[in-house]
This record gives C-alpha cells, sequence and structure tokens, in this order.
C-alpha cells in the first residue's frame, strides 16, 4: 500500500516559518562555531610556525594548521552568508525538507571525510618512521590532520545530531 501524506493542518504549517527560522539560525550559528576554531588556530599556529625551528616537528604541525584554517575559515564565513534565517518563511514545507535533508547529507559526508582526515594523519605518522628526507614534516602534517580532523569528527558529527532535530519537527508537520 503506498504511503499516502495528508494535507497538513493550517495550525501545523503556522509552526513552520518558526522552525525554518530556527533552523537555519543553528546553521548560521554552527559556522560561527568553525569560524571561532579556524581563528584560534590561525592566532596560536601563526604565532607558533614564525618561532619554531623549521627543521621540526612543531613547524610543520603549526604550518598546516594555518593552512587548514585558512579553508576553514573561508567556509565558515561562505556558510554564515548563505544562511538567511530571516528569509526562510516563505518556504513551503516540501522545501524546508529538502532544504533540511539536504544539509543532513553535507554533515554526513563531511564526517566521512574527517574519517579519512584521520587515516591520513595516521598513515602520514606511519610513513614518517622510515621516511629518509624530512621525517618531521610528515609527522607534523600528520599530527595537525589528527587534531583537524577530531575536532572536524565531533563537529559535524554533533552538529548533524543537533540540526537532525529538526527534521523530526518538520515530518510531525506531515
Amino acid at each position: 500500500m503506498p504511503f499516502l501524506f495528508l494535507p497538513a493542518t493550517s495550525t501545523a504549517l503556522n509552526m513552520l516559518p518558526a522552525l525554518n527560522h530556527a533552523r537555519e539560525l543553528l546553521a548560521e550559528r554552527g559556522m560561527s562555531v568553525l569560524g571561532a576554531w579556524a581563528l584560534l588556530n590561525l592566532l596560536v599556529s601563526g604565532y607558533y610556525v614564525a618561532r619554531t625551528d623549521p627543521r621540526t616537528e612543531a613547524h610543520y604541525f603549526h604550518q598546516m594548521n594555518v593552512g587548514w584554517n585558512i579553508i576553514n575559515a573561508v567556509l565558515a564565513v561562505v556558510g554564515m552568508l548563505r544562511a538567511h534565517p530571516n528569509q526562510v518563511a516563505g518556504l513551503t514545507l516540501a522545501d524546508s525538507l529538502e532544504a533540511q535533508f539536504n544539509f543532513e547529507k553535507i554533515l554526513l559526508i563531511n564526517a566521512g571525510l574527517d574519517v579519512a582526515y584521520l587515516a591520513v594523519g595516521s598513515w602520514l605518522r606511519a610513513r614518517a618512521a622510515s621516511a629518509p628526507l624530512r621525517p618531521e614534516r610528515l609527522f607534523g602534517f600528520g599530527r595537525s590532520l589528527w587534531l583537524q580532523g577530531g575536532f572536524l569528527l565531533l563537529f559535524d558529527t554533533g552538529f548533524y545530531f543537533v540540526y537532525h532535530r529538526y527534521a523530526g519537527a518538520l515530518l510531525a508537520l506531515l
């Protein structure tokens, strides 16, 4: 028997603009958390990359953190600019569900990539043990991937579970 979706009641649909606003506001705040992480890393590692011996693991660790967090900062700014908490009031329930699940897919794909970053960090650290040239670079880059991948895995999975609460609220309107 096919699934029948009954039209949502007008009372339930009155809640839709508030749900969309809260969902977009959460996305914006999530991107600000990523931006704060990026800024913190840029400040700390930017300070230390200029003050560590270029022949040490610490130098390469901070160098990779700076590069990594330039990208995080750009992603956070783009994410904050794309979030429009005050402009989603007119979304239909179907559009709201599509936006919800598209963002959830992005978070889950990112979590998979974060696991890959952790694995690459481990591979770099293992490779450094037998590297004839500049093993400190591989050690430092690997350690940075552990830190950044670990943070992003916690961020993306935590954000997914918090954001996913809105999926239940939206589906309750069906």
